[in-house]
């Protein structure tokens, strides 16, 4: 019984005993946070659910530039994360019309292979409030980065997961790491 009563009394012990609790509690939140981040991005989502049967045309990218969408530049967050190289349809932009099966621009997400991955889609118009079978559309304010006047938009990540949420602009499981430099 000495012999344990010393081994407790032991500065070093209370000390690693103390540190290995705050550690356990620690991991124990980190794991936690990520169940629900998965959790929320496996959900069913009806307009996602929605949204991808409309649009699965464009899982290739042939089917994108066929129907008049171009390219721009991938878009990569400052904290993060990324939207992708996004596919525009310029005369969708103008007409300010909200069509489930006619996106304003569709998002890929470019891989290490130089192919390219649908993940998103993204509903844009000027009039607003917007919304798309109940989702509102985020305001954005002018002057903006993309040096438009104000603007309605509306992401939905229908083929690649976001623990950002369904609706949020960037998804951090996007990169634009494998964007490959325009040919001269």
């Amino acid at each position: 019984m000495k012999m344990i009563s010393n081994f407790l009394n032991r500065p070093n012990f209370r000390c690693r005993l103390v540190m290995a609790g705050a550690m356990l509690a620690v991991c124990t939140s980190f794991a936690q946070a990520h169940q629900e981040a998965a959790a929320l991005a496996s959900v069913p989502n009806p307009l996602a659910d929605k949204v991808r049967a409309a649009n699965s045309r464009f899982l290739d990218v042939k089917a994108a530039t066929s129907e008049g969408y171009a390219p721009i530049p991938c878009a990569s967050g400052i904290t993060g994360g990324a939207m992708g190289i996004h596919y525009v349809n310029g005369g969708y932009l103008k007409d300010d019309k909200i069509d489930i099966a006619r996106p304003e621009a569709v998002m890929y997400e470019p891989m290490a292979d130089g192919t390219l991955q649908l993940v998103a889609v993204e509903y844009i118009t000027s009039k607003g409030p917007a919304s798309l079978d109940g989702q509102l559309f985020n305001f954005n304010s002018a002057p903006n980065r993309y040096g438009l006047g104000e603007f309605y938009e509306l992401h939905v990540w229908a083929w690649k997961g976001n623990p950002t949420g369904i609706f949020a602009d960037m998804n951090p499981k996007v990169s634009c790491e494998h964007t490959m430099a325009p040919s001269q």
